[in-house]
């Protein structure tokens, strides 16, 4: 007879955990050799430099063995993890340069940097349209809003990936793009007929259905296909949809279990539970030390009981085995560093986009010229992508061909523009959030030239002539530079609408 230690070892090898710290503790590497986990996902607070890192990864090998599944959020644009290797470009820069080949070689130049370091599986590339300007937490990362287009370049950069070894799970089943609300702090809805939906949110994900190793879910209701449950706990979605009309044989993940719109309603063993009976194959279960321990007594519960059978469950295990034997999480070297470094540069540059302001065009201040900046003080992160550039840096850089001098504010919403003194200097704003703006600078702020140097839906709040980047990384600061000293054309187009 089963027990219900051997129950929860069960159990631990269908959860995904993350621990703190920037070394594997004994506590830790004990929880995982007890419960038999073998996934983790590794954040920014987890790594200092490439030789912790390889060691952190390594030692999480020698505990949880050969089929081991360690993860990292490493997208592009603001979305990575590892902030020191060559930094990609956004999926949307992408899809701005509108080049398979580019992208291509850009998931394939992540891969190497990621598996140099440990990693086997890679949760991007995102495949969610963002077709909603006023997304908080798609926007960039997001290829575009048109599906088949939007899911050839995504299917580059994984095809990419997949040839230097490191699996890719596309994420937000059945899509994130059309929301108003981020899913990290509350429960969105997406109410589109089902046609619409067809033609819209599932089109790349069923495009791609067929090559993709790996799917994550997302922490949305869709009343039109299941009105009582978000999609990561919805068996009419996961098994109904994924698993029998489109025959998908993947991997399913939940999206972070940690999230409201999740966890703050449904208990985090709870939602576990029903994610699993729904037809996901491994829960991420993110929290911490006791929601992970609360996670792994309900999976083994419901094994005890058979609300989970042993069938579906051996089905599940077999998938994520076959997963990790097919992307083996065996280091590589590195030495392509400067020359994938040359490949996200190159990306940078061909996503450059101008968007025309009121006025026109954007100009180019004469070299040597007097220039004001204004940006924000603080940097921002919204607990899903990296803090945003330094004011500091941004006028460092465009110090190598002006006279800068720095204005930073702290609320975008009281500070006053007409304030500025009217001395001849031209005004650059730099925006380094992915905030929208709101009314009071969408109504007064009235720069010459608009560097949106995150969300490119911010160059549609300010009446000016704008260049976007889609990030924030060095190479696009030296992107920027290049424009304005006339050796770099801005060539990119933005993949979604608005920007005409």
């Amino acid at each position: 007879m089963t027990t219900q230690n051997e129950f929860k070892k069960i159990a631990g090898q269908l959860i995904m955990i993350r621990f703190p710290g920037t070394v594997l503790d004994a506590a830790t590497a004990e929880f995982l050799k007890a419960n038999s986990i073998r996934a983790v996902c590794l954040f920014r607070g987890n790594m200092t430099d490439s030789e912790q890192l390889a060691k952190l990864t390594a030692d999480l090998r020698a505990v949880m063995g050969p089929d081991s599944l360690i993860g990292i959020d490493q997208e592009g644009g603001a979305v990575v993890r590892s902030t020191w290797v060559p930094a990609p470009p956004a999926a949307m820069g992408l899809g701005a340069a509108n080049d398979t080949d580019l992208a291509y070689r850009t998931g394939a130049a992540v891969a190497r940097a990621v598996k140099a370091l440990g990693f086997n599986w890679n949760f991007a590339p995102v495949l969610d349209l963002n077709n909603n300007p006023h997304n908080p937490v798609i926007a960039e990362r997001s290829f575009g809003a048109e599906p088949q287009r939007a899911a050839e370049l995504a299917m580059a950069w994984m095809a990419g990936s997949h040839a230097e070894g490191v699996a890719c799970c596309v994420k937000h089943f059945p899509g994130h793009g059309d929301t108003n609300v981020d899913s990290h702090r509350d429960l969105p809805t997406v109410n589109k007929p089902v046609e619409e939906l067809n033609r819209l949110e599932l089109a790349p994900f069923r495009i791609a259905s067929g090559a993709a190793p790996a799917m994550m879910t997302a922490h949305i209701v869709y009343p039109t296909l299941d009105a009582d449950n978000p999609a990561t706990m919805s068996r009419r979605i996961l098994t109904g949809l994924l698993r029998d009309e489109w025959q998908y044989k993947g991997v399913l993940i939940t999206d972070g279990m940690d999230m409201h719109a999740i966890a703050g309603r449904y208990g985090v063993g709870n939602a576990a539970v029903r994610a699993l009976t729904a037809g996901a194959d491994m829960v991420m279960a993110l929290g911490t030390t006791e929601t992970q321990e609360e996670t792994l007594n309900a999976i083994a519960a419901a094994l005890a009981s058979g609300e989970l059978s042993q069938q579906e469950v051996q089905t599940r295990l077999d998938r994520l085995a076959a997963l990790a034997r097919a992307y083996p999480c065996k280091p590589r070297s590195y030495k392509e560093d400067a020359a994938d470094r040359e490949i996200m540069a190159e990306g940078w540059r061909r996503s450059l986009t101008a968007y025309a302001g009121p006025s026109g065009a954007p100009q180019r201040p004469a070299a040597g010229a007097k220039v004001r900046l204004v940006a924000r003080q603080d940097v921002v992160s919204d607990g899903v992508s990296e803090a945003g550039v330094p004011a500091g840096v941004v006028a460092d850089s465009l110090r190598k061909l002006y006279d800068v001098e720095l204005v930073t504010f702290a609320d975008a919403d009281t500070f006053d523009w007409n304030a500025l003194p009217q001395d001849g200097r031209f005004t650059i704003l730099a925006s380094t959030s992915r905030l929208r703006y709101g009314e009071h600078a969408r109504g007064s702020w009235r720069p010459d030239l608009h560097l949106a140097l995150w969300n490119p839906y911010q160059a549609l709040d300010i009446q000016a002539p704008a260049l976007m980047t889609y990030g924030f990384a060095k190479p696009a600061l030296d992107a920027i530079n290049g424009w304005l000293s006339g050796e770099l054309q801005a060539t990119g187009n933005a993949p979604v609408p608005g920007f005409k």
